[in-house]
């Protein structure tokens, strides 16, 4: 999940405020410390197990190779843009 900084709520009628990020990791806190960390194992399981039957074992396949190669391309492309700005 990308992440960007720059994107902040607040609220204007208590005066203080808090970010869209700090928001999301009190909740998650909270959801953790209600169900515990073996909550998000199970439902990412039956995410998975969801995304398998619907697209099948090969789409993992494809999505993996896919990440590789832009991962591979990414640090390519880094390495050049240092050397030239150097």
């Amino acid at each position: 999940m990308a992440t960007n900084e720059n994107t902040t709520t607040t609220t204007t009628s208590s005066g203080g405020g808090m970010s869209v990020r700090e928001a999301g990791k009190r909740g998650g806190d909270r959801v953790k410390a209600k169900y515990g960390s073996e909550f998000y194992e199970a439902i990412g399981r039956k995410g998975g197990e969801a995304t398998k039957s619907k697209y099948g074992p090969t789409f993992y396949e494809e999505i993996g190779a896919k990440g590789g190669q832009k991962l591979k391309r990414t640090s390519a492309a880094a390495a050049t843009t240092t050397k030239s700005e150097s």
